[in-house]
């Protein structure tokens, strides 16, 4: 029987966040109009949905948005005026009380979402690695110099902080998402207006907490890091905001969509990591045990809430049964409960209407020709209340079936069998979503095939691991309707910047380019 969650909750109470009386809006160490009124909706409460308690809708205290974005911008005429390696030595710090509180942030984490304390944990651990990542990029906000056609003249680029920058989240990444954003628009001397899930609005407050301790100790204003809970209002408010230039926003398709369309509107700049529907291809040169494990990680893990969970599986003919009744065995062992117990491999779906919508999901699957091969079922009982416990379901499929073509934030895994390389590879790429992919072979022609121009169309591809789990190290991102935005590693560090060319005339001349002669 999964154990009681509610046995040990001390870690609320570390994390500052045990109280009813909770101001999701904050600046830094200043939280803005608190509600008094225990039955105030704006009134933030610490049961989860999970548990079957529903926060009532988040609603900002009148003028807080406004707030926020005003001290923001005060803000940030200080903080980008300080050099980037001192706003490295701040992330350092932010990387340093993330370290302290890595089990309570964790497990909060866990309570309030309800992906297992293990992977808790380890959203926390991708904060800590990419302010590792954020000081080493703070001394590296490198330029180029080029070769100017004019004698006596120099050439070059620099970057330059944007402005307060508005970081949207979903719930399943409640605080990671957050820190591959603000971390490293931080260096880049922006400041972070963030409005996170109202789904997990006690992660942002626990955060801001660690945060505002830092910020505090440094004697930094009001306004380099700001919270704004709220639900679609506050989203709304944020994009048509003109003194916000970038709006990086983490969701659903249609919800980029709206962000896209409201942003570009006032010319201003999005960051968009939209749906995935991603697949794996298990190729009959495939080590299988490798496959296994990475498919239902894949798949199962944080009950399919991840925007890289596997959603689609290309078996090549010749190994189709033997897949299927291995991944039909392994689903058969997973240790479904609480996600606070440490024995549990997949937790509860974020809430009922999430596990109604898995079910109507396999409604029309069924309705397609498709069949349900194991799972599926709401789990009722001692331990699963809630209604939103489900069992992970493996499905026989077809591609083209609606539904597949859609992504079902559930742990639901399509099975479809494939003769050759190229065919598996149309269908891996015969949906409109392109975020993460995996090719599982142990023939090098056919990996390379898979990551050449001609293979996946993903932003993501990946060989003999999985879709999950990507480090901080590298971009991430997606094409087509993920939205083709890029976070985290790599380069990405520019979209939170300015790109400025400058011409230096260091010569007691005036030539002009290209060789025009215009003389006064």
């Amino acid at each position: 029987m999964p154990s009681d969650p509610r046995s040990d909750l001390s870690f609320l109470s570390r994390l500052g966040v045990d109280g009813v009386h909770l101001s999701g809006t904050s600046t830094g160490q200043v939280t803005l109009e608190p509600a008094t009124d225990p039955d105030d909706p704006s009134t933030l409460r610490s049961p989860p949905r999970w548990m079957g308690v529903s926060l009532p809708p988040w609603r900002p205290p009148t003028g807080a948005s406004m707030t926020v974005v005003t001290r923001a911008q005060e803000a940030f005429l200080v903080w980008r005026e300080t050099p980037a390696p001192r706003r490295g030595e701040i992330v350092r710090q932010i990387g340093d009380e993330l370290r302290a509180h890595k089990d309570d942030l964790g497990r909060l984490v866990a309570y309030e979402m309800g992906k297992i304390a293990e992977e808790g944990r380890g959203e926390v651990q991708e904060m800590i690695d990419i302010c590792d990542f954020a000081v080493g990029q703070s001394r590296m906000l490198y330029g180029k110099t080029m070769p100017s056609e004019r004698p006596e003249h120099r050439l070059y680029e620099q970057w330059h902080p944007l402005g307060p920058v508005a970081v949207i989240t979903a719930f399943n990444f409640p605080v990671a998402v957050w820190a591959w954003n603000a971390m490293i628009a931080a260096v880049c001397g922006d400041v972070i207006i963030w409005k996170p899930s109202e789904k997990t609005p006690l992660c942002a407050v626990a955060v801001q907490r660690i945060v505002a301790r830092v910020l505090e100790r440094n004697d930094l204003p009001e306004g380099i890091f700001s919270v704004v809970q709220g639900g679609r209002e506050v989203g709304e408010f944020l994009t048509t905001d003109p003194r916000i230039p970038l709006v990086s926003a983490t969701g659903s398709i249609r919800m980029g969509r709206e962000v896209g369309k409201t942003v570009a509107g006032r010319l201003g700049r999005t960051l968009l990591e939209l749906g995935g529907n991603n697949a794996i291809i298990v190729s009959d040169r495939a080590d299988l045990d490798l496959a296994v494990r990475a498919i239902v990680f894949g798949a199962a893990g944080t009950a399919g809430q991840r925007c890289t969970s596997t959603r689609r599986l290309m078996v090549h003919e010749d190994i189709f049964d033997e897949l299927k009744d291995r991944l039909v065995r392994a689903y058969a062992g997973l240790r479904i409960g609480s996600p606070l117990d440490p024995d549990t491999l997949v937790g509860p779906l974020v809430d009922a209407e999430a596990a109604s919508a898995m079910q109507e999901a396999l409604a029309q699957l069924q309705a397609s020709g498709g069949e349900i091969l194991f799972g599926g079922d709401i789990l009722e009982g001692e331990g699963f209340e809630g209604g939103n416990y489900v069992r992970p379901a493996i499905c026989l499929a077809e591609n083209d079936f609606p539904i597949v073509q859609e992504e079902t934030f559930a742990p639901i895994l399509y099975l479809m069998r494939y003769q050759e390389l190229d065919e598996a590879i149309a269908l891996q790429n015969g949906v409109r979503q392109g975020l993460s992919s995996s090719i599982f072979t142990n023939d090098v022609r056919e990996a390379e095939a898979f990551l050449s121009a001609r293979g996946s169309d993903c932003g993501i591809a990946n060989v003999n691991i999985g879709t999950s789990g990507a480090e901080i190290g590298g971009a991430f991102g997606g094409e087509k309707e993920t939205g083709g935005g890029r976070e985290s590693g790599s380069d990405s560090w520019k979209v939170y910047m300015r790109r400025q060319t400058n011409t230096i005339n260091w010569g007691r001349t005036l030539p002009l380019a290209q060789g025009i002669e215009f003389d006064v």
